[in-house]
């Protein structure tokens, strides 16, 4: 079903772009819009650690934050769409979580009442899409360096500039239709009327882009008596509406997460327009007591629809922050992750109750540590060899699992990192800190959570390590060259052989004999150096491998012993004890 219906959007995309040439102009906006997307998306992934996290964390760790940063973001950049499309991209990259998002949403209407206010007082309006020219010069220019931060830099500036050139070649696009529209055409008293403006209002905003661009065109109608006072409130509410367009297209190059935040950007603002319907009447008096009080003059329609836009955007945001828990499971319901991947991982054990006591915050940090290792050992490394769990933790030797794993399983190390581990790791040192801080915390227990610190780096380190080395193993995976793909397999093999004696030993009630077999294995691991065993003289005398892999080969052998103790040394760390392994005892 969904390629016929991929088929026929194509085909009627080819139809329209032959035959008219604004949808063309359109077609590309769009086009590019989320081209942007995926480039900011991209950039802040490299931003994920920074400060940029920092700030987010600080200014988004309360409601009222959330709600305060999305209306000061928005007054500024005069742009309620451009807000939700960045959200939906710090959302996917786990900068943010749905919570926050939708305070900062939330705030964010509330921000677009600073156009109405600017446009009724001054009649200006800024005109941020300028500012794609520089964005993508310098941001082009930025992608092409070499350090990952300045990439992800380049990335953002690239990705804002194809968003704003975007939304210019829309609104290129949709300028024979705006400059054609008479509102005072369709002019419509009672309620039939108030439902067809705000149709209306909502089509003009979804043409736009722009409820910020629709409601200067409403007031400079109103200004000149194109329209009625009245149709005009309906107007402004459909433009609230259609502004959460550009939030569901940008979305739609996003993962759940994403379309979440978007899903939200559309249930709030479909709730609270209406309610601006159904108590039109009310508002609109309302409105009249507020002029009167602050001296704004009855007939001075701009500024009393001024009003009115503001307070029926700060009236949603009241009505429905009691309602934000209901709304999130809501959304977890319709938007269900099709890809395990696609959820950030949080804490299970990491409770704050836990620091009442050192001993149940040691206990607690074990099982969250027990889990992140077993989330990498037990998944992401043999993933990352191309092997799959149920051989590597079967019966069958190490030596025949290897051998028969010809196929690459398509995984991406970064992404996983992020998804499973990150989020997880800095929680565990966050709470080891906290724990640690506590002054009724004993030396010996002291001692313990430093080993809770270091498995925790060391697991990490692993992952880090594999990711480097997974492009070579990919590669020679399936070389012509026999001796090479041996080498390889080798390494393979040193890899699952620990992996398979750890999950052995967390399994086991009984864990000495496994413990001497890793540490076997630790020696005989930083021993087997290809460079200095005599195996890489022979293979070159021979004429057995190119001179190309040498280098490769040797660099991967090396990281090969670094994964292989780094995993035997947190698994130590986390599945003996302190009462029979002593810290100095795993690094010698």
């Amino acid at each position: 079903m969904k390629k016929i219906l991929l088929i026929s959007s194509l085909i009627l995309l080819g139809m329209l772009l032959f035959m008219n040439p604004t949808v063309k102009e359109i077609a590309a906006g769009v086009a590019i819009l989320l081209f942007g997307m995926i480039m900011l998306e991209e950039g802040f992934h490299s931003f994920v650690s920074g400060p940029l996290q920092v700030l987010l964390k600080k200014s988004t760790d309360k409601l009222y934050k959330s709600i305060g940063l999305g209306f000061l973001s928005t007054a500024i950049l005069q742009s309620s769409s451009l807000i939700s499309v960045i959200l939906i991209s710090f959302i996917s990259a786990g900068l943010l979580e749905l919570r926050a998002g939708i305070g900062i949403i939330f705030g964010s209407n509330i921000g677009t009442t600073a156009t109405t206010w600017l446009v009724s007082t001054l009649g200006l309006k800024i005109d941020i899409a300028g500012l794609a020219m520089p964005m993508l010069a310098f941001g082009i220019v930025l992608v092409l360096q070499k350090p990952k931060k300045l990439k992800g830099i380049g990335q953002i500036l690239a990705g804002l500039g194809f968003f704003f050139m975007g939304i210019y070649f829309m609104k290129n696009g949709f300028d024979v239709y705006k400059d054609n529209i008479n509102l005072a055409d369709f002019a419509i008293p009672g309620v039939l009327g108030l439902l067809v403006y705000t149709f209306i209002g909502v089509l003009i905003t979804m043409i736009l882009q722009s409820s910020s661009a629709t409601m200067a065109l409403i007031l400079t109608a109103l200004a000149v008596g194109q329209i009625t006072y009245t149709n005009s409130l309906a107007l402004s509410i459909g433009a609230n509406v259609g502004t959460t367009i550009t939030a569901i297209i940008g979305s739609l190059g996003s993962n759940t997460s994403g379309k979440r935040l978007a899903g939200a950007h559309f249930i709030f603002n479909i709730v609270t327009g209406l309610i601006a319907l159904v108590f039109i009447g009310y508002l609109g008096q309302l409105v009249d007591i507020i002029s009167e009080w602050v001296g704004i003059a009855q007939s001075n329609y701009t500024f009393k629809l001024s009003v009115f836009h503001s307070i029926f955007n700060v009236l949603g945001v009241i009505i429905m922050i009691p309602l934000i828990n209901p709304l999130i499971n809501i959304l977890h319901r319709v938007f269900k992750s099709t890809d395990e991947e696609d959820i950030i991982e949080q804490p299970q054990f990491l409770d704050e109750n836990a620091l009442a006591y050192p001993q149940t915050a040691l206990l607690a940090l074990r099982n969250e540590t027990k889990r992140l290792f077993e989330k990498a050992a037990f998944t992401i490394i043999p993933h990352g060899m191309n092997i799959h769990r149920t051989d590597l933790f079967g019966e069958e030797k190490i030596k025949e699992v290897v051998k028969k794993s010809r196929k690459e399983i398509e995984v991406n190390i970064e992404e996983l990192y992020l998804r499973k581990i990150k989020t997880i790791y800095s929680k565990i040192i966050e709470f080891t800190t906290l724990a640690q801080s506590r002054s009724s915390v004993s030396p010996e227990l002291t001692k313990q959570f430093a080993q809770i610190k270091l498995a925790s780096r060391n697991i990490v380190e692993a992952i880090k390590a594999l990711e480097e080395i997974r492009k070579n193993m990919n590669v020679h995976l399936f070389s012509e060259n026999m001796h090479i793909r041996h080498e390889y397999d080798l390494l393979r093999q040193k890899i699952s052989k620990i992996l398979r004696e750890l999950y052995l030993l967390q399994k086991s009630p009984e864990p000495t004999l496994h413990l001497k077999n890793l540490k076997k294995l630790k020696s005989k691991a930083e021993k087997s150096d290809i460079l200095l065993d005599g195996t890489l003289d022979q293979l070159i005398k021979e004429s057995k491998i190119p001179s190309s892999v040498v280098s490769s080969l040797v660099n991967d052998s090396h990281i090969v012993a670094l994964i292989s103790k780094k995993l035997i040394e947190a698994g130590e760390l986390i599945y003996i004890s302190q009462d029979t392994m002593d810290l100095t005892e795993v690094n010698p």
